[in-house]
């Protein structure tokens, strides 16, 4: 699989005009959603090098992320010229970069594409690794492919405009990303003024942030050992969702991810040994700055068959990835029904839910 360049932006209309004179073209495209299309796409317009880019407009949020979508992008690109030689620009959060580079990566068996993510969920994770796709059957990303973005222009200004929620929600995978990698990264994650954002100072932790996941990515392309160590939440934080959406009150998917964090912070401990003052450490910060998911043990069953259904598990068992120490990675950890109700009760006592 072709290596993805990521490019933390000094001046966006510089980067992004290399990266399209990188991948030579007949026709441009850019892909935004009703919210990066008025808050974003204005940014972009004077560069030259768009000049003729033909745009397409899809529905903001993750109620899009479907196969409807995805059928009106392929059918925008073909109506408007669009032949194996075009490239494609995904101007967006998570939703519009996995979108459409699932998009882009099956028209025609694929055409290039550059992704310029403008949420902080974006930047550190959906827009970086390669991964695309959209929901189906009420399951998240369940169809997609691995198809890396010829290149990702990271461009911190447009965070200026992201509303607390969204912040947090793509502060959580940086978290996760300090959990995985060292003491002083998580303890600089755990530490940062979040009232009162320095940009600049936010700008160099996204960087460090992106690195830990492209030195992973570039290890373990397709996800058969060490990229593992990126679904650190996710198990639970994916069942938590999907709840969440079956039971028509969505949550976005960095607060699920925290949630999921404490949970599997928890399992660590009592599988792993994660030293008992850092799980909470964390845990308060999550807490403090992401409130709690309700449920109660009625859903218990539900969620456990939730997780079941998670892509990374084989043959009905489920897998975790789980942490000795921050840094010290146990790749596909299991737990029993057992266990993991005593994780669901742990959950909400110390959230308080």
């Amino acid at each position: 699989m072709s290596k993805q360049e990521v490019i933390l932006c000094e001046e966006l209309a510089d980067s992004l005009t290399q990266a399209i004179e990188r991948c030579p073209h007949d026709k441009l495209f850019i892909l935004a959603d009703e919210h990066t299309c008025r808050l974003c796409l204005p940014q972009l317009k004077s560069i030259p090098a768009l000049k003729d880019a033909e745009e397409i407009v899809i529905g903001a949020e993750d109620i899009h992320k479907n196969l409807e979508t995805l059928a009106s992008v392929w059918q925008a690109l073909s109506e408007k010229g669009a032949s194996r030689h075009s490239l494609l620009i995904n101007l967006g959060g998570g939703m519009v970069t996995d979108l459409g580079g699932f998009a882009a990566s099956t028209f025609k068996r694929g055409i290039a594409y550059v992704n310029i993510p403008t949420t902080l969920l974006a930047m550190v994770d959906a827009s970086v690794g390669g991964k695309t796709g959209i929901n189906f059957n009420g399951l998240k990303n369940e169809i997609g492919v691995f198809a890396p973005a010829a290149c990702v222009l990271i461009e911190t200004e447009f965070l200026r405009s992201l509303d607390a929620h969204n912040f947090f929600s793509g502060y959580a995978e940086m978290l996760k990303h300090g959990l995985i990698s060292t003491p002083d990264h998580l303890a600089e994650l755990l530490a940062f003024d979040t009232e009162r954002i320095d940009y600049a100072a936010l700008k160099q932790m996204v960087g460090r942030s992106v690195q830990v996941k492209e030195r992973i990515v570039e290890e373990d392309p397709l996800e058969h050992g060490i990229r593992k160590a990126l679904n650190l939440g996710h198990t639970v934080g994916h069942a938590f969702e999907s709840l969440a959406l079956a039971e028509n009150r969505p949550v976005l998917h960095g607060y699920a991810v925290a949630w999921g964090i404490v949970c599997e912070l928890y399992l660590s401990h009592i599988k792993a040994g994660f030293p008992k003052e850092r799980m909470y450490q964390t845990i308060r910060f999550i807490k403090e700055n992401y409130g709690g998911f309700a449920f109660d043990c009625k859903q218990y069953d539900r969620l456990y068959e939730l997780m079941k259904h998670d892509k990374k598990n084989t043959a009905g068992v489920i897998n975790f990835t789980l942490l000795k120490e921050v840094g010290n990675i146990c790749l596909n950890q299991t737990a029993d029904k057992e266990t993991v109700c005593e994780m669901f009760d742990f959950y909400r006592e110390c959230m308080g839910v």
